[in-house]
């Protein structure tokens, strides 16, 4: 089916009201989640040299809250499915909020530990009910590049950690200074209440005026690893374990990477990480355009192969200072747009009474197999040094996408019925 429009290049100006407002709040959300998941990278090096972190117990820090991240991403699209995708973003919202607060408070490993641990149950249920939020209220013409556009967020909430970080790290002495960066990450609360007042739920699910409550239970958790819908589980959460573990490589490491290995400074990492975000925020989008023109499949394989090579290109080549500062770019690039097309497919692959069930499992058991790459990276620089580690652990995960992509069907322009199976 061609789902290319001349018509619908400009996607933004044709989306109503109730779809705009989804959109800024879906987008807004997910750049919220990453800017205070990310403020624990860029203040790893202070914490690494303050409490004496080995690179193992610096990657398990980062590597426990994806993992309690893909609970809290199964909890909330059962909960999504349940009880509406508004309710369960709202309070996910507030959760990894919360908990990035509290986290400014520990005085030990152990106790960043559990919060880092507790804040990642909010930070997975946030992917969970946006992503399927904004599937189901998008038009399918452009469900791809909009979803995809709505990821792109994470480069923004990315980038506004670096600022911080940068601001704060410059203003303060990293003792205190990394508090200071946690004790901002309760911003997000805030966004809570415009949510509530502007973002309706989408029609059939509870809360919206064609919500049909006798349907709503006529599901099982169970029936995702069920004929016909087992395969599509299977592989689209093996298809987010290579994509995310691949990608968390370079967000946990890379500003380790930059500093300690090419032994850059503040203001140095900041500008470098800079670049990268850059990248990072034109692969979201481009991506998000290519997955509606070239299809979902199409779009993954190239993506994963062309991160592959830079990747490695990254890490093993002796580059040079200026090299590393370009290559910045197209490293986000790509490590960004496998990730962009995940959103819109994963809900074409599902039927409405499971969708956010399987979209959230899927994604987030791939979130959980992701989240040991970086720790696996941390370990293997031991015996390798850091960017071997990072180039090796970071191929690796790429593989599994090529694998996957190749097996998933082509789901661009289904309809988000009751479809069973494509």
């Amino acid at each position: 089916m061609q789902v290319w429009d001349a018509s619908m290049k400009n996607w933004f100006s044709d989306l109503d009201r109730r779809e705009r407002r989804t959109f800024w709040a879906c987008s807004t959300g997910w750049a919220l989640d990453a800017m205070d998941l990310q403020l624990y990278a860029v203040a790893m090096p202070a914490l690494v040299s303050l409490w004496a972190l080995s690179p193992g117990q610096a990657g398990t820090l980062g590597t426990a809250a994806l993992l309690c991240s893909s609970l809290g991403g199964w909890l909330a699209g059962i909960l999504a499915d349940r009880f509406g995708r508004t309710t369960v973003l709202k309070i996910t919202i507030l959760w990894f909020a919360l908990f990035t607060f509290l986290s400014g408070f520990t005085q030990s490993y152990a106790q960043l530990l559990l919060t880092r641990s507790l804040q990642g149950l909010g930070f997975g249920g946030e992917w969970a009910a946006g992503a399927v939020l904004m599937s189901e209220v998008i038009d399918r013409r452009v469900r791809g590049r909009v979803v995809g556009s709505v990821q792109s967020g994470w480069s923004v909430g990315y980038g506004v950690a670096v600022l911080l970080y940068t601001l704060v790290f410059s203003l303060a002495p990293a003792a205190v200074a990394w508090r200071y960066l946690f004790f901002l990450g309760l911003i997000p609360a805030l966004f809570v209440l415009w949510i509530r007042r502007y973002v309706t739920e989408p029609e059939r699910f509870p809360g919206s005026s064609d919500a049909n409550p006798a349907a709503a239970q006529r599901w099982s958790f169970l029936d995702i690893f069920l004929p016909p819908l087992r395969r599509h589980t299977v592989l689209a959460s093996l298809l987010a374990a290579g994509a995310l573990g691949g990608n968390y490589v370079t967000l946990t490491w890379l500003a380790s990477y930059l500093k300690n290995v090419r032994h850059l400074s503040v203001l140095g990492t900041g500008g470098y990480l800079a670049v990268n975000i850059a990248g990072s925020f034109t692969g979201y989008l481009t991506s998000a355009q290519l997955s509606d023109r070239l299809g979902r499949r199409r779009t993954f394989i190239f993506m994963a192969c062309a991160a592959t090579v830079t990747v490695c290109s990254y890490t093993l080549l002796p580059l040079t200072r200026a090299t590393v500062l370009l290559a910045g770019f197209p490293l986000g690039f790509f490590q960004s747009g496998i990730v962009a097309g995940m959103g819109a497919t994963f809900a074409e692959l599902f039927p409405r009474r499971v969708r956010a069930t399987g979209q959230g499992f899927s994604y987030n058991t791939g979130r959980a197999a992701g989240a040991f790459v970086p720790a696996l990276t941390g370990y293997v620089s031991g015996r390798l040094g850091l960017g071997p580690a990072m180039g090796l652990c970071a191929t690796g995960a790429y593989l599994f996408v090529l694998v996957a992509a190749t097996m998933l069907p082509e789901t661009r322009g289904a309809e988000l019925g009751d479809q069973e199976s494509h």
